[in-house]
């Protein structure tokens, strides 16, 4: 159960980083990102700063796949851990165990 929340919250990372990005791009904050690092940079600062050249969308969807896969690793991982933690100390004390299962 826990591995399936993770995988849907993981999808739903990728999702909201791609429109998010979208929605940036379509109000032009790239562009005046870019035309203000040219005016801080002046005529003699070289090569003109392209911001795409860092976060094109391509880019950015392969960081949060990236982060997404992390994500569901560790977050199976730890609520697995916690599960074993809270029936050893369920166990210790007196309480109700929980079973992880495939239902």
């Amino acid at each position: 159960m826990a591995f399936l929340l993770s995988v849907a919250l993981g999808i739903i990372t990728v999702v909201a980083t791609i429109v998010l990005w979208s929605v940036l791009d379509v109000i032009g904050l790239f562009d005046k990102v870019n035309a203000l690092m040219t005016d801080i940079q002046g005529s003699e600062g070289g090569a003109a700063f392209d911001l795409m050249k860092f976060a094109s969308l391509g880019q950015v969807a392969s960081y949060s796949t990236i982060i997404a896969v992390v994500n569901v690793v560790l977050l199976t991982t730890l609520s697995m851990l916690s599960a074993v933690l809270y029936n050893i100390s369920a166990t210790l004390v007196g309480g109700i165990g929980v079973t992880l299962t495939d239902d």
